[in-house]
């Protein structure tokens, strides 16, 4: 196979929103020119090259994002480097615990941890990948300078400790190639085909677009203002941003944290393409009740008055979710999500671990609409989550209706 040639990957500048293309259309009431800036923001956070402790791609992105917003939102980091995210106006909204939005800001990657020579080095890969997926699989080693330079995997050590490694060698020789670079496998461009949008990491920098999107545009909204954003770090190696930010306090005790994930969809029961989850749990436990109750209804709510929105409420319990541990240190936390394809990048997993196909991975992907649908999703809680209205109720819209059934009732049964 002929050499590739180098190529840099510039760090995009979302400070400039070009004009939408004229085939962009007004879907569902959405403006041609907004989904064309959301789905712009989409395209460039899931291309940033990232992995668990080496997110500073991502950081960059949207340190320069809010130069676009620093009159009106600030940004500050805690001793774990996670981003916390608030209006200026914060204060004016004080009379409601602050409601958050998470994402963490890493995706399963390669790490280089040495350099032999100019073309043989060993990386480590922290995240979640299958054994099969690694063999003799194409990578791209990105350098300080953003260049990319492609390598083959020749040796697994499955068995290493903390993190798998794996030994490979480069195409071509690189001396600018240094123990610290993040590695990705090696995909296509971004791309979208009949309403599904490819791309490196969908998990989770999907979720982060969707926040940042959703944040930028409550900025016109007062009744908004206690709307914050808290983005992790280092998720995909065991939630070590979001257990800092839990175990010292680093938001108020009484917060509402709403998780933003991706999750592995299963056709017959988690399909792209049918809305955003609101996840009831995941492989180690169930969030929050009341938040996730009365997230439920608001999104059920919704879908009455608008017959185009569609949301699914599941358990989506493939994998594990900073909810869960949020939840453990007494939070009220609970999560949203998008189904996704090609979870970590592996393909026709279920087949592959059955031996009945090759492992090959594969670009992450979502459906354009269930992208949308989340940032609507994310407004309409924000807007009433401290509201009460006849069917949605402020508290606990569970115990609500038990109330309700038991008022009714319960007579029937001589009470």
């Amino acid at each position: 196979m002929p050499a590739l040639k180098k190529k840099k990957l510039n760090a995009p500048k979302p400070a400039r929103r070009p004009k939408p293309a004229a085939s962009v259309r007004a879907v569902s009431g959405l403006s041609a020119r907004l989904r064309a800036r959301r789905e712009k923001t989409l395209r460039e956070v899931t291309a940033l090259p990232t992995a668990a402790g080496c997110e500073g791609r991502v950081i960059r992105y949207i340190e320069a994002w809010m130069k676009t917003i620093a009159s009106r939102a600030t940004l500050s980091r805690d001793v774990y480097g996670n981003l916390h995210i608030h209006r200026s106006d914060a204060s004016a909204n004080a009379a409601h615990p602050p409601l958050y939005l998470t994402a963490h800001l890493d995706h399963p990657a390669f790490v280089v941890r040495e350099v032999k020579d100019s073309r043989c080095i060993v990386l480590e890969f922290r995240g979640g990948v299958n054994d099969p997926y690694f063999d003799r699989a194409n990578i791209e080693v990105i350098d300080a300078k953003g260049r990319a330079h492609r390598a083959r995997i020749t040796v697994l050590d499955a068995t290493a400790k903390p993190f798998k490694t794996v030994a490979a060698t480069l195409t071509r020789r690189a001396s600018s190639v240094a123990a610290g670079d993040v590695a990705r496998w090696l995909l296509p461009k971004p791309r979208i085909a009949r309403g599904t949008f490819y791309t490196h990491a969908c998990d989770d920098l999907a979720a982060v677009a969707a926040a940042m999107c959703a944040f930028e545009e409550s900025l016109g909204n007062a009744a908004l203002s206690n709307m914050r954003l808290l983005f992790t770090r280092s998720e995909e190696i065991g939630f070590i941003g979001t257990l800092g930010v839990a175990r010292d306090g680093l938001v108020p005790k009484d917060s509402r944290l709403v998780c933003l994930e991706n999750s592995r969809s299963f056709p017959h029961d988690s399909p792209m393409g049918a809305g955003p989850i609101v996840r009831v749990g995941d492989r180690i436990t169930v969030f929050s009740p009341a938040l996730t109750n009365r997230i439920s209804h608001i999104a059920s709510d919704v879908a009455k008055e608008d017959p185009s929105f569609k949301f699914q409420r599941k358990l989506m319990p493939g994998g594990a979710c900073e909810a869960s541990a949020f939840a453990n240190y007494g939070f009220l936390s609970t999560c949203l999500c998008l189904p996704l394809g090609n979870y970590h990048n592996m393909q026709d997993i279920d087949a592959v671990a059955a031996g009945k196909r090759p492992a090959r991975v594969g670009s992450e992907h979502i459906a354009l609409s269930d992208y949308h649908g989340l940032i609507r999703l994310i407004a309409e809680i924000a807007q009433r989550i401290d509201a009460k209205s006849p069917t949605s109720e402020n508290a606990d819209p569970v115990h609500a209706l038990m109330e309700r059934l038991w008022a009714t009732h319960h007579a029937i049964v001589g009470g």
